[in-house]
């Protein structure tokens, strides 16, 4: 058995004019291509669909119940449509975003805010991983668009400009180097620190540039999130680094302080790498240039 869309619109044409004539002049096809039709289709069911008399065209029992499986079966066909015309252009898809936790926590909730609001039928899929990860997943095709701290990776991205921020540090309220208002990394290093966890692009920094300077890094102890690493702040524990915003916004509930850091490299350069930017989906396009233009 065979029933095609085109078969299962004219029978529901017939029904609703109550006339061969009449659904044949509406669909602009041949009287006799629509009588023919129907035959067809009643034979290939093997039941009475439709009673022929002088006065028109009526269904049967049979007829009634197939009119409501066509007219739900053509909705769905012309819905399979629709959503794949949404996909096409953007309106729908699904997009897979690794960011690291500065992007995280300082950028990222309201950019994809305001993505979703334009584009509710859009899923972003968002992981926190450090950067290193965050380009090798992108070049393995395991994220669409990953968002990093800018370093060498000679993976053959391309990458675009995000976000800057800038590296302070925070002590204890109570803390000797408390009462400064900028210094340099050598005068902190003669303090404990709290790190972030192996391999976060701060920690990879402290670790070289205190190397640089021939001094220990002394970490006290690591945490996986900003907000543990203020909390170990706040509890006297050690100093720590971490972005402007991030210690502001901490700073506001906990006894912490916040000294600027006199150097360069505290001014880091946050970037967008995807594998091939005219190779994603239409739905990752439309999130690249979205946090593209808020950056």
């Amino acid at each position: 058995m065979r029933l095609d869309p085109i078969s299962l619109k004219l029978f529901i044409s017939v029904l609703e004019e109550g006339t061969i004539a009449a659904a044949a002049e509406r669909e602009h096809i041949a009287a006799a291509a629509v009588s023919k039709r129907m035959s067809e289709i009643e034979a290939q069911l093997g039941t009475q669909l439709l009673v022929r008399t002088n006065k028109g065209i009526s269904a049967t029992a049979a007829g009634l119940a197939l009119s409501t499986m066509a007219r739900r079966v053509l909705h769905e066909l012309d819905e399979i449509s629709v959503q794949m015309q949404e996909y096409a252009s953007g309106v729908r898809g699904h997009v897979r975003v690794f960011a690291n936790i500065s992007a995280i926590t300082q950028f990222l909730p309201g950019e994809i805010k305001s993505f979703l609001e334009q584009y509710p039928q859009v899923q972003v899929h968002l992981e926190e991983k450090i950067s290193t990860v965050i380009t090798k997943a992108v070049a393995e095709n395991s994220a669409d668009i990953g968002i990093f701290t800018m370093e060498p990776h000679g993976l053959g991205l391309e990458d675009f400009p995000y976000h800057e921020d800038k590296l302070v540090l925070i002590t204890p309220a109570e803390h000797p180097l408390a009462g400064s208002s900028s210094l340099r990394l050598r005068e902190a290093l003669a303090y404990d620190f709290v790190g972030l966890h192996t391999g976060s692009a701060i920690n990879r920094m402290l670790l070289q540039h205190a190397n640089d300077l021939n001094l220990p890094l002394k970490l006290r102890i690591q945490v996986t999130s900003y907000d543990a690493l203020c909390l170990m702040v706040d509890s006297g524990l050690g100093v720590a680094l971490l972005p402007a915003a991030v210690a502001s916004h901490h700073a506001k509930n906990l006894a912490i302080r916040i000294i600027t850091l006199n150097e360069t490299w505290a001014r880091r350069e946050l970037r967008i790498c995807v594998r091939a930017y005219d190779a994603l989906p239409v739905a990752a396009k439309l999130l690249v240039s979205h946090l593209r233009r808020d950056a």
